[in-house]
């Protein structure tokens, strides 16, 4: 049976021409950091990768950071520690969303006393009321705040208005980060737009390799203490010695991504018609989040009694591969912390399940699909299927 990959948002597909770039440098010696000519060309290879992601953010590559991954970047900037133009610049506070990814809801090096939450409404959009009144509440307190802020979620692939909180929170004097992970390759992405201080990307989410990640600062004045501290790498940001090939994969699906975002137009379409095809399969169906702007390939849906475990279950044995709530958060019992910020009860969060489309779906991928799904409803939940 041919596999049907639904799960981009969770990893996507290694793309063959990073498959490529990867293998080609591996066949190669040398450390970023060594003068002599194989150091240099490993050098070479970095600081390319380094110009691809940039570009991909419409970011300057002079202030990429590379990192192992997402969660390693959030952790790293999620720091009280700044400076600015040389001299400290301290965040008192975090201020983040309620529905923001694990890695930074954990608070990186804030204590957790000085972790504020904004609230989300029903459909997962942040309460801009509720983040004007924590701001003037720290303001009262002479408090100088990060807020931290994801572009898309990761299981609704709800995109927030981030401009429109980075200017909030610019005129409460705070930094402002946006976890980008998501949302680089499926939407246009321009960290000069968004108007943020600085966004965290991961490669394996592009079409990348797992294990390599960003992290984009929109201005050489703004700096973060560094997380791993050793050696000079990185400008001393990120000690350690460069994961040259999967730096090298990282660039090279940044390079992808970029040439693919024209192909938004027709995951939204193909989003839209599965979630056409389960509703017209099955009896009180809710696609979360879908009163709000969304990543066009990420579809977060339940159907009214039907648990997420056992459409996740009966799907991989049809041989389609989706999800339930974050990847990060696999083997969980509770519902999601996402649908249950935006308010939904923890009966109907049980059911949601998430489908992510990329740079392999196309239209094959949605006939496919609804005939499988309509075995699996059939067979799982005979009760909730809609009368033809």
């Amino acid at each position: 049976m041919d596999r049907l990959y639904l799960d981009y948002n969770a990893t996507a597909p290694l793309r063959p021409v990073v498959r490529e770039a990867i293998i080609d440098v591996l066949a190669k010696v040398g450390n970023a950091s060594s003068v002599h000519a194989e150091g240099r060309e490993a050098r070479r290879l970095v600081e390319t990768a380094r110009r691809q992601v940039a570009a991909l953010v419409g970011g300057d590559a002079r202030l990429v950071t590379f990192t192992s991954g997402g969660t390693e970047a959030n952790n790293t900037v999620l720091t009280p520690d700044w400076r600015s133009g040389g001299h400290p610049h301290r965040a008192d506070f975090l201020v983040t969303g309620a529905t923001e990814h694990a890695s930074v809801l954990a608070g990186g090096r804030f204590p957790e006393d000085r972790v504020r939450t904004i609230p989300v409404d029903g459909n997962g959009l942040l309460r801009l009321d509720s983040l004007e009144r924590i701001l003037e509440g720290l303001a009262a307190e002479e408090g100088r705040p990060l807020v931290s802020v994801m572009l898309a979620n990761n299981e609704t692939g709800v995109i927030q208005p981030v401009a429109e909180i980075a200017a909030l929170a610019h005129r409460a004097g705070a930094i402002i980060h946006t976890d980008a992970v998501q949302a680089a390759g499926r939407i246009p992405v321009d960290i000069a737009a968004l108007g943020v201080d600085v966004l965290t990307l991961s490669a394996h989410k592009i079409g990348g390799p797992q294990g390599a990640g960003a992290i984009v600062r929109a201005s050489e004045a703004l700096t973060f203490a560094p997380l791993i501290r050793g050696g000079g790498q990185e400008k001393r940001l990120r000690a350690g010695t460069e994961n040259v090939a999967g730096l090298v994969g990282f660039g090279a699906a940044a390079e992808a991504a970029l040439a693919d975002l024209p192909m938004a137009e027709s995951w939204s379409a193909w989003r839209d018609r599965i979630a056409d095809a389960i509703a017209a399969s099955a009896s009180k169906v809710t696609v979360f989040g879908g009163g709000a702007p969304r990543l066009p390939q990420t579809l977060c849906i339940g159907v009214d009694g039907v648990p997420a475990e056992t459409l996740v279950i009966a799907l991989d044995l049809e041989g389609v591969a989706v999800s339930s709530g974050s990847a990060c958060s696999s083997g969980k019992v509770s519902p999601s912390h996402v649908l249950a910020a935006m308010g939904v009860q923890e009966k109907a969060a049980k059911t949601g399940i998430r489908l992510s489309l990329g740079w392999e779906s196309g239209e094959s991928t949605l006939d496919l699909f609804a005939k499988r799904w309509a075995r699996v409803l059939k067979h799982v939940a005979p009760g909730h299927v809609r009368a033809a």
